[in-house]
């Protein structure tokens, strides 16, 4: 039972193909299928007695206590969080386990919450929805499988918390409903697990079902095979609930700080292994030994177990009785992988990672922490140094997932759709990532590439490499650069580099050339307005530690174009929390210009 609002919505029902069935079958990781533990689930609920789960459980207990606990609960359901690609695969999937397709869902506020605050997203971002599917225990008694589900479609941003929570499978419990509840008999229970090791993980009282949810971590020693435990009481018990939950609190604090404190040590842990290139020597079907991968990588294989054990607690490795596996979250690592991250895990734990160690001295001083410790800002630093710079570079295509929608923008396809070609004008566009995908996905746009004179022919490569070279032309300079007669301009992740004045700067260099037509896309994370979680806060702290930057609100980003003669039209959210503010010229030249597009 969860306390979650009872606001009702219907699965459809599908029939599952002969193809379906076979998919469901086969096992491609470590991690089971949805499907798989949607099946685990039902087994389970039908094959337990109450008073032998509650040994498993609990294994310290004894014949008089195992007594006690079995005469005031009865096992009532198990719990599953699911992430089906559409509704329509989670009535397949609910099919293929013996559980009625058509069964009423509600949203689930309590594991969204949950979600919500361990991957640092927005509420609203997760959509989980609650089933009740009726199983029959051994004697025929009247149980359920508590089914939560987050539609997660292919190449949603929502793939690594799936992929998350599918391998730690942190929402799946077991639940105990408490007959004839009274508040003495409640205060026993909670001590009795209590005793044995439970300890107190939260709750809530639902008015709508008028009914207290009491939660519990498992022991350690727990042999039921669920790491969570919920005790339900029908009736109002929030005076005993208040308790629980002061317990709860107490228990929290000192280990979330502690666990927060050794946030380097993932940071280190994973750029170490990105640096030892141990992704590329595993893969996510067969397993690795230590000793082997040692021997692949020039490492000690002790050492190296150590710091994959670490990784396992990540999920970012998989660990079986033959040695490690590589599990999707840690295959953005690999070099190979067309999504790969490792370039960002070798700038976080090195050069950046080291700018942070002196983040005191920037908020005491106001320093930039990057030119403290350099004695230049780090774009002139990284211009000195070919290899640092390619790996900046690099590290800034690692996140160009965040560009995809970009190429669907109206305003793109509005200019691709012209009836003469239009040409986008990237404005320090680094390596041509995101130039070479928008030229890619609209073969009739032009592109001109802005960038200083060390980052041009890296450019020209990587556009030549795309096959959209020659619709491309280079110019190397600076922001007073800027080149006349593009019909859609773009700034981006560059304004959050520089403090206003230099942003004002910019912008005006961009309208100064802006034909009344034109458009600018300025692509940046927004910092939420009503402090949301939110990536951008975060990228905050980091632009202000390495280059002196900032992220902003979008009403401080309207502010600023307003003072360089633009105005926002609206703005748009893209993946990894970023989003595309689209301006145009706030008041037309005299006489208009001309909408021609550059030769």
């Amino acid at each position: 039972m969860t306390s979650d609002r009872t606001t009702r919505t219907r699965v459809r029902t599908t029939t599952p193909t002969h193809d379906e069935d076979k998919a469901a079958s086969v096992m491609t990781t470590t991690t089971p299928t949805d499907t798989a533990r949607l099946r685990a689930a039902v087994d389970f609920v039908r094959e337990q007695d109450t008073a032998a789960l509650l040994a498993l459980l609990l294994p310290g207990l004894d014949a008089l206590e195992q007594r006690s606990l079995a005469d005031r609960c009865r096992f009532s359901h198990a719990a599953v969080l699911v992430f089906p690609a559409t509704a329509n695969e989670l009535a397949s999937q609910l099919a293929r386990c013996g559980l009625d397709a058509d069964t009423a869902a509600r949203p689930s506020v309590v594991v969204r919450e949950r979600l919500a605050a361990r991957h640092g997203r927005s509420p609203a971002q997760l959509d989980v929805r609650i089933l009740h599917p009726a199983v029959a225990g051994p004697q025929g008694e009247r149980r359920s499988v508590e089914v939560f589900a987050l539609t997660v479609p292919p190449g949603s941003e929502l793939t690594p918390i799936a992929a998350h929570e599918r391998a730690r499978q942190h929402e799946a419990h077991l639940a105990f409903e408490v007959e004839r509840p009274d508040p003495l008999v409640l205060h026993g229970m909670r001590a009795l697990l209590a005793r044995h090791g439970a300890a107190a993980d939260g709750g809530g009282y639902n008015p709508h079902e008028d009914g207290t949810v009491f939660y519990f971590t498992a022991p350690a020693d727990s042999k039921a095979g669920y790491g969570r435990v919920e005790l339900y009481a029908p009736g109002d018990h929030r005076d005993v609930l208040a308790a629980h939950l002061d317990e709860h609190r107490l228990l929290q604090p000192a280990e979330m700080l502690l666990r927060l404190m050794t946030g380097a040590w993932t940071t280190q842990a994973l750029a170490a292994f990105a640096e030892l290139r141990a992704p590329d020597a595993m893969d996510t079907r067969t397993a690795t030994s230590p000793t082997a991968l040692a021997d692949a990588v020039d490492a000690q294989p002790e050492h190296l177990a150590r710091l994959l054990r670490y990784l396992a607690m990540l999920d970012v490795v998989s660990e079986g009785r033959d040695g490690f596996r590589l599990t999707p979250l840690g295959a953005l690592l690999r070099a190979d992988n067309p999504g790969s991250v490792r370039p960002l895990a070798l700038m976080y734990g090195g050069p950046f990672y080291r700018s942070f160690g002196a983040l005191a001295h920037t908020v005491r001083s106001g320093e930039v922490a990057f030119e403290h410790l350099h004695g230049e800002n780090h774009f002139d630093h990284f211009a000195r140094d070919p290899e640092l710079a390619e790996l900046f570079d690099q590290s800034m295509a690692a996140s160009s997932r965040m560009f995809e929608p970009l190429t669907r923008h109206p305003v793109v396809t509005a200019a691709a759709e012209a009836p003469s070609a239009a040409t986008v004008v990237d404005v320090a566009g680094g390596n041509g990532e995101l130039l070479g995908r928008l030229l890619t996905a609209h073969p009739r746009l032009r592109g001109v590439l802005l960038e200083r004179p060390h980052a041009v022919e890296a450019a020209r490569r990587s556009l030549d490499a795309a096959g959209c070279g020659a619709r491309c032309t280079y110019r190397a300079g600076d922001f007073a650069d800027v080149p006349s007669g593009g019909d859609v301009y773009v700034l981006s992740r560059i304004l959050h580099d520089w403090d206003d004045d230099r942003c004002r700067e910019i912008l005006r260099h961009c309208a100064r050339v802006m034909h009344d037509d034109a458009d600018l896309l300025v692509v940046e994370r927004i910092l939420p307005a009503d402090g949301t979680p939110s990536l951008a806060t975060a990228w905050d702290l980091h632009m202000m530690c390495n280059v002196g930057g900032r992220e902003r609100r979008a009403d401080h980003y309207a502010r600023l174009l307003t003072d360089a003669g633009l105005a926002l039209v609206d703005h748009v959210p893209l993946p990894l929390d970023g989003s595309v503010l689209h301006a145009r010229r706030a008041v037309p030249r005299p006489g208009g210009t001309s909408s021609a597009s550059m030769p």
